[in-house]
Order: C-alpha cells, then sequence, then structure tokens
C-alpha cells in the first residue's frame, strides 16, 4: 500500500516536472520572422510607409520582419492574404483608405473587411493633394477648374484602380466643379507618377508622402491640398476649400491589421511594438522626411483603428455607391 502511494507521488511529481518543462519550452512571439502584407507596388508611398515602420517594430520584437508586395484589386488580394492566414501573428498586413474603405465598397470580396480583421493600430497619416503633369497650361487650381470645364474632350485622370482614394477624389472633383474625367487605372502610386513625369497622363490624387520629392524637383505639379488645411511640407500649396471648392476633404491614413482569432498577448505585443517604433526618433525623422504624420497615443490601439475604420467606412460607402463606381 505504502509502495503504491509512493508510486502515485513519484508519478504525479513527474508529471508535473515534465508539464513544467513543457511550458517553458513553448515559444515566446515572435520565434520567427513575420511578414508584413503590402498590396501596393514597391516604391509608391504604402510600401515605403511600411519598410519604415517594419524597421523601427523589428528593434522592438528583435525579429525579422519580411514586407511582401502582393498588389491587385485596390489593395485586397494582399487584406486577403492576412484574413485567410494562421490566426498567430505572423502574417500582419498595412492598408490604407484604399485597400481598407474603397476597394471593399465596389469588390465582392470573400471577407469583411471590418469584421474579419484583427485590428492592430493606426501608424500614420498625410494629405492627398491634386498633382498634374508639367505641361499643363493652368498654373493654380482655381486656373485648373475654368480650364478643366472648357476642355472638349475628358481630361485623363489616373487612378489606383476602381474605389481608390485617388478615384472618389476625382469623382467628388467632377461633381463640385463640372470637370469631365477619363479615368485611367494603375496597380499603384509608382507607376502613375512615372508616367506624370513622362506626360502620359494629364492629372491624380495621391498622397503626398511619394510625390513630394518629385514636385519640390519640378517633376509635376500640385494644385491643391484635399485636407482642411495647408500642409507644413508644402506650405505655398492652397487646399481646395481655399481654391473654391468647399467640402472636397479626404483623410488618408494607414493602419496594421493581423488575422481574426489572432491571440490578444500577441495582437498587445504587435501594437506595443508599433508604440515603440513610432516613439522611436529615427522613425519619426524617416516619417517627418516622407510627409507622414504618426498617429496620436489613442490611435495607436486596437481600438482606434478599429473606430476610425468604421467611422470612414460608415461615411464613405454610401457616397461610393451612390456614385455608381464599379470594379474595373
Amino acid at each position: 500500500m505504502k509502495r503504491a502511494i509512493f508510486l502515485g507521488a513519484l508519478f504525479a511529481l513527474s508529471a508535473t516536472c515534465l508539464g513544467s518543462a513543457a511550458v517553458a519550452q513553448a515559444p515566446t512571439f515572435p520565434s520567427r520572422p513575420i511578414t508584413m502584407m503590402v498590396g501596393f507596388p514597391p516604391g509608391g508611398p504604402t510600401d515605403t510607409l511600411a519598410r519604415v515602420v517594419a524597421d523601427g517594430m523589428k528593434r522592438a520584437l528583435n525579429q525579422t520582419i519580411v514586407v511582401e508586395d502582393v498588389t491587385g484589386a485596390g489593395g485586397t488580394i494582399a487584406t486577403g492574404n492576412v484574413v485567410h492566414a494562421n490566426p498567430d501573428g505572423y502574417t500582419i498586413g498595412i492598408g490604407n483608405w484604399t485597400s481598407h474603405i474603397g476597394s471593399p465598397a465596389i469588390y465582392k470580396l470573400n471577407y469583411d473587411v471590418l469584421n474579419d480583421l484583427q485590428p492592430i493600430a493606426v501608424l500614420a497619416g498625410a494629405p492627398l493633394w491634386i498633382i498634374g503633369k508639367n505641361d499643363l497650361p493652368p498654373k493654380t487650381a482655381a486656373e485648373l477648374i475654368v480650364w478643366l470645364k472648357s476642355q472638349p474632350n475628358p481630361v485623363t485622370f489616373a487612378t489606383v484602380g476602381a474605389g481608390s482614394g485617388a478615384h472618389v477624389c476625382g469623382v467628388f472633383f467632377e461633381r463640385k466643379t463640372g470637370a469631365n474625367f477619363q479615368y485611367v487605372p494603375y496597380r499603384g502610386a509608382a507607376p502613375i507618377m512615372q508616367d506624370l513625369m513622362a506626360g502620359h497622363i494629364d492629372l491624380s490624387c495621391l498622397d503626398g508622402t511619394a510625390t513630394l520629392p518629385n514636385v519640390q524637383a519640378g517633376r509635376f505639379k500640385a494644385y491643391a491640398l484635399m485636407g482642411e488645411k495647408r500642409w507644413d511640407k508644402s506650405p505655398q500649396t492652397p487646399t481646395m476649400i481655399e481654391s473654391g471648392v468647399p467640402g472636397l476633404t479626404i483623410s488618408f491614413w494607414h493602419g496594421l491589421w493581423t488575422t481574426k482569432g489572432t491571440p490578444k498577448d500577441v495582437v498587445d505585443r504587435l501594437d506595443d511594438a508599433v508604440k515603440t517604433a513610432l516613439a522611436d526618433a529615427d522613425v519619426r525623422k524617416r516619417l517627418d522626411v516622407l510627409g507622414q504624420v504618426a498617429a496620436t497615443p489613442e490611435e495607436q490601439t486596437p481600438a482606434g483603428l478599429a473606430a476610425l475604420q468604421k467611422a470612414e467606412i460608415d461615411k464613405w460607402w454610401p457616397i461610393i455607391k451612390s456614385a455608381g463606381i464599379k470594379a474595373e
């Protein structure tokens, strides 16, 4: 009897020790490289921001973050890859107004962009502005509006696909001014800038971050900002409100998501890495060079991103649908 009790106690102790060893050996997140999905081409504003944020996060996580560009369908293909990944935090996705607001309003997706993703944090924002090729006759936004209304044929206007911020911006511009555009879809901002510099396209409405260096170098023109106030990186450029088109404002922001069902401690770890990255002096300096403004502390949270995305969907989806914008 005593021997049986002794053996039972020994077995229980061994099981406890083995269980403790298993727990001790469980890898701490992240124990291997993380993939950051980007839905737009290399060299564009989203890809550029992704690499800056990834650099800051990998220092905080002490782990490699591989940036992977998967373009098409206004960023929704890359987003879908995040939706359908394993819910372990090793696949994250950077998105923006186009991929998580505009495009989902018009594309038939096999996921719900609001409910099938786990928000991590808002990252940063930058203004959109109307830009044009150098040999367009108008010198100011006010002159541009007059010139556009006088054209017998539609003026070409580049978009990052149907439902993108550029597309919605162009549609609003048409409605507010009486202009007439022929929309030309591209896979991202980088190829649009190439065609603007080459004079193959007339106008577009892009994120100021990637386009600012080319505007400053005189490779194409910036006519007006879509924000409510002027941008300190280009203080001479007026807003569309100042140029006589009230109400034409769009806030263009970027956020970070992962797969729904990812454990809370992993989401919190990723969120902490975002906070650490955006507080880093080197990251802040690089964001400033790009013209990006880091999100507020309240926005750098899962709840902050979830609230922003829902508010933007509630605002813009009825507008996009009433405009009859269809997927190309």
